[in-house]
């Protein structure tokens, strides 16, 4: 089997995986807030993740060279998984994943202000387009928006921004420091308006926790087993396989089948997603390839970016070396 072979089965796997973690964020939702499920749920992975921080050999100190830069990430990444997890909870799967699916095309567009990105013609209508099947998805005026959409759109929206971020800054800032941050955010902020919202948990529920922590972890593993075997514009599009998982799993636990505008929104998507993906992995196309390069999966900002671990890695391979 050829490596990218490989990696595409590795991707597959690993959204699979999340998307059965997202299953499990759902059926929580329905009697705890997002607040205490990603608390708990980043709690538990705290250890994991902490783990693979400490490995980090890269002499340095912790504080931020661009430390307004990493407020502002920090700040994204506590409002995207809230969000998403609140989007999850309250609505049906296939609609929450085609709205946040749309976040390649904010990624690009971002890119433009802060990366100084060039974004050609093709590309350009390639965002309008998926942009246009965000609409198709939503259909204001001839259907109901909720709180639920509302915290879709800004899961992908600040996903996307903690992502060109990475891109703006991660050249000159410890891996350690960017991973470590978010991962720190999460902690204060939500345990501080834990408070607020709590309510106890069975211990079946708090296993479900550990799962939730647990299938995150893997799938992240499997993730960068597939970025070091196949190219990006291989791995990177696997994503959208979470949309298949989210009709089956939506149909078989929680009722739901996905309407004719939904589906039709999320294949504009998709396909806009694509074929930005592809116009980034041609050569001259894109200088800085913000959407290749944000290699994490952008639902929920609560676990270390992929891009910084396959990063901080590569440093330490040269390193030993």
């Amino acid at each position: 089997m050829s490596p990218n072979a490989q990696g595409a089965l590795l991707a597959l796997l690993a959204f699979a995986i999340y998307a059965t973690h997202d299953v499990v964020v759902k059926f929580l939702g329905a009697d705890y807030h997002a607040i205490q499920i990603i608390f708990f749920a980043g709690l538990l992975s705290f250890p994991l993740a902490t783990t693979m921080l400490m490995s980090d050999r890269t002499d340095g100190h912790l504080r931020p060279r661009h430390p307004w830069w990493t407020a502002l990430r920090m700040v994204s990444t506590v409002i995207t998984g809230v969000s998403a997890f609140y989007a999850f909870s309250v609505l049906p799967l296939a609609q929450t994943y085609a709205i946040l699916f749309a976040a390649p095309l904010l990624i690009t567009l971002l890119a433009i202000p802060l990366l100084g990105e060039k974004v050609g013609l093709r590309r350009g209508l390639a965002v309008l387009v998926g942009l246009a099947g965000v609409m198709i998805v939503l259909r204001p005026g001839a259907e109901p928006l909720s709180l639920g959409h509302a915290a879709a759109l800004a899961a992908a929206v600040f996903s996307s921004l903690a992502s060109v971020i990475v891109r703006k800054i991660g050249a000159e800032e410890r891996s350690v420091v960017l991973l470590l941050y978010p991962m720190m955010a999460n902690f204060v902020v939500l345990g501080l308006a834990l408070p607020f919202v709590y309510k106890p948990m069975p211990v079946v529920h708090l296993g479900m926790l550990g799962i939730i922590a647990l299938f995150s972890f893997v799938a992240m593993l499997l993730i960068i087993m597939a970025y070091r075997r196949a190219e990006a514009v291989i791995v990177a599009p696997m994503q959208y396989s979470q949309m298949i998982w989210a009709a089956i799993y939506g149909y078989l636990i929680f009722d739901e089948t996905p309407d004719g505008y939904t589906l039709l929104g999320a294949a504009v998507i998709i396909a806009s997603g694509i074929y930005i993906v592809l116009r980034e992995g041609r050569a001259k196309v894109s200088e800085n390839r913000p959407v290749l390069e944000s290699r994490s999966r952008p639902e929920t900002g609560t676990t270390p970016r992929i891009s910084l671990l396959l990063r901080r890695r590569e440093i330490a391979e040269r390193n030993e070396g």
